[in-house]
């Protein structure tokens, strides 16, 4: 089979659109551009399909450069057969061509090769072939013997010749097969821990066994990241001697044979000290690499609605960033998102200024006409918490909310050169703060000035393979930013770089122009913009927004390309249009009219409109104000592998189970559950001492 062949097998689709997909990827278009703007090309394919066929066309032809190079390889050694070259063609994975390359690949200095630099490899052939009689393996190996060599008995020669054995019965396909096989079905991963350990993180693994099998991606990685600390220690305890015999019984059956002691001890050394350990490595490798990939596609999956959240927008917005002992920051911005004012308070440990600190925030939300209060859930949110609605419940019955707002990565942005060039007057702690009530106002716009793995969507997004993660969430962010559109004139220069066909230089070449000539007046001015051609603009045009612009079309996500059909449906009954028959009559494709008739009716419409919007409070609970059996309203922060984190209003978030989510089986929480998601909850059971609540959904949603 071909890639084509492959890639519309693996993901169902036809070869047809596989083909025109690559040739659209191959001319230099953008997925965000292929998934909008040429749905007839690729017969409609999802964003999420787009991405998948990407991913899985750069792996197989990196695997197609590898057997070709694997094949040279072979062949300029003198060594490559008919075979040979049929199971390098065959290789279905990068694994299968490194293993066929493996007996050929240069090695150090080892056992076997001394061996053979001692001429010894005849002797291991001679015993290979069963040739051997009674007695005659002995005899010939003192064939062998060389003072200049070091081999002084047909002892010594037969001992090179195992060697040599031993690391051809490690380096051969079929028995790699055997042992990996054996590990991943049969295999089982034992853990013990130190009972001397501060670290109480891994106490459910003390004493921990599993079939390999059946190991879930976020337990490996915890289980790797114990044993990289030193306070785990695994062992896969696998079927040694049955793997032993089945490679041995492919050499030899006859246990008579005057070779068969000579070719069990080879096998023996050979899978005890250089096979077993070898392909030990490469399950570590696997199950790490599978749980990398897999744990990424949660994250990406959680980040999605928690960037696609629904803006905030029409109020003055407080933010405020916890701390103790250098006491909480408050900042003020307008419902345009610009910063009006900004103070430090001290209601927490070890000031405790609590009047002093509600006559502060009353004064400011009287002066700017603040509706909404955006609490980080940093240290000591929970005590400004309280002191935020013990105000609030004192300046009824005026309606002000409040809610903690995820502030992961507000530091780094705080102390970034963006957040320098934004605000560089204010302190970073300030600007950490302005950050926290802008997530609220608008999240996409602030979330995109953060790096996508420090946002905070899963766990243990720092053990997984960092390269693939940010090139996973990176996706994720530009399909999220090209499905919304850009507002060109209110951008930041880290939004502008994720918008189709734009790089950050480009980007910041936008506002450098704006800020030099005014803002942009139609789209067609933004090919005036250094360093922006015509295939940027191709590619971008669609996805950026100026209701500045004269022209409605400017401010939809109809792309220029399609305006002259656009201005024939202009002021026609787009409710009553029969569109396969104008998409006939303008000669232009349905899924291509149908996007540009719903952007005619709702012009500039912000698809976050439908998200859920986030749960605004006025009073707060702790933990001691809660019951088993009580009902209640919460915001989905976390989903993982093995339940869903909600916050319900109390310090820490409570934990859904994946057994508690629904009557039904549910595989896997994102089946059912996403961030932002607002979900009824009952409570099942409640831990005062680690201030831990568990929750369950069944029968609510």
């Amino acid at each position: 089979m071909n890639i084509i062949d492959i890639l519309a097998k693996e993901l169902g689709i036809r070869q047809e659109q596989v083909e025109k997909t690559i040739g659209l990827i191959d001319e230099g278009n953008t997925i965000p551009f292929i998934a909008r703007y040429r749905k007839e090309v690729t017969g409609d394919l999802s964003d999420t399909i787009l991405r998948e066929l990407e991913t899985r066309l750069s792996y197989l032809r990196n695997l197609e450069e590898r057997k070709l190079e694997v094949e040279r390889l072979i062949d300029e050694l003198g060594e490559l057969t008919d075979e040979l070259s049929q199971k390098i063609k065959a290789a279905k994975t990068l694994q299968a061509i490194e293993d066929i390359y493996r007996p050929f690949r240069p090695k150090r200095r080892t056992r076997a090769t001394m061996a053979k630099e001692k001429g010894l490899e005849p002797l291991a052939t001679y015993l290979l072939s069963l040739e051997a009689g009674p007695g005659e393996s002995l005899a010939e190996a003192e064939k062998f013997l060389s003072d200049e060599h070091g081999v002084l008995t047909a002892e010594d020669a037969l001992q090179g010749a195992m060697d040599i054995i031993a690391e051809i019965v490690s380096d051969e396909v079929d028995n790699r097969d055997i042992v990996r096989g054996d590990m991943f079905k049969q295999a089982i991963l034992e853990v013990t821990g130190d009972p001397e350990a501060e670290n109480r993180t891994y106490e459910m693994y003390q004493e921990f066994s599993e079939p390999v099998k059946d190991l879930k991606p976020h337990r490996i990685l915890a289980l790797f990241r114990g044993e990289k600390e030193g306070i785990l220690k695994l062992h896969f305890a696998a079927n040694h001697e049955i793997n032993s015999q089945k490679i041995l019984s492919r050499l030899i059956r006859d246990k008579t044979h005057d070779s068969y002691p000579y070719l069990e001890e080879a096998v023996l050394d050979g899978y005890k000290r250089l096979l077993f350990p070898s392909v030990e490595t490469e399950v570590r490798a696997a199950l790490k690499e599978m749980a990398d990939t897999e744990s990424i596609k949660v994250f990406a999956g959680n980040l999605e609605p928690y960037l696609m959240q629904a803006p905030l927008t029409g109020h003055v917005i407080m933010g405020i960033d916890p701390g103790y002992r250098t006491g909480c920051k408050v900042a003020i911005i307008s419902k345009l998102g610009e910063f009006l004012e900004s103070t430090t308070i001290f209601p927490t440990k070890p000031f405790e200024r609590i009047k002093e600190s509600k006559d502060t925030l009353k004064k400011l939300i009287k002066k700017h006409g603040v509706t909404v209060i955006s609490i980080g859930n940093g240290t000591g949110s929970r005590e400004t918490e309280q002191v935020v609605a013990k105000l609030l419940e004192e300046m009824a019955p005026e309606q002000i909310f409040y809610t903690i707002t995820n502030e992961s990565g507000a530091s780094i942005y705080s102390a970034s050169k963006l957040a320098e060039d934004e605000f560089p007057k204010l302190d970073v702690t300030i600007r950490g703060a302005i950050s926290i009530a802008r997530r609220l106002q608008d999240p996409l716009a602030e979330l995109v000035k953060i790096e996508p793995k420090h946002i905070g969507v899963g766990q243990y997004q720092h053990d997984v393979n960092q390269k693939q993660l940010s090139e996973t969430l990176e996706n994720v962010v530009e399909d999220c930013v090209n499905r919304v559109g850009v507002d060109i004139n209110r951008a930041s220069p880290a939004l502008l770089a994720y918008v189709s066909g734009l790089s950050k230089t480009v980007a910041r070449n936008i506002i450098t122009h704006k800020e030099a000539n005014g803002a942009f007046r139609d789209r067609q001015s933004i090919l005036k913009v250094k360093g922006l051609g015509p295939k940027a603009y191709e590619q971008s045009a669609g996805f950026l927004r100026v209701p500045e612009s004269q022209n409605p079309l400017d401010n939809t996500g109809v792309h220029p390309e399609s305006y002259p059909i656009a201005e024939r449906l202009i002021g026609q009954p787009l409710d009553l249009l029969n569109l396969e028959k104008v998409a006939k009559e303008l000669g232009v494709g349905l899924p291509t009219l149908t996007d540009i008739v719903n952007e005619l009716k709702k012009p500039g419409r912000d698809p976050r409109e439908d998200m859920p919007k986030p749960i605004l409070r006025s009073d707060v609970l702790s933990i001691d104000d809660l019951e088993v059996g009580m009902e209640l309203t919460g915001t989905v922060r976390n989903v993982v592998d093995f339940g869903a984190f909600v916050d319900i209003g109390i310090k820490n978030d409570g934990l859904v189970h994946v057994s508690q989510i629904s009557n039904r089986f549910v595989k896997h929480p994102s089946d059912v559950l996403k961030v932002a998601d607002i979900v009824k909850v009952r409570i099942i059971k409640i831990d005062h001492e680690k201030g831990q609540v568990g929750l369950s959904m069944k029968g609510l949603n």
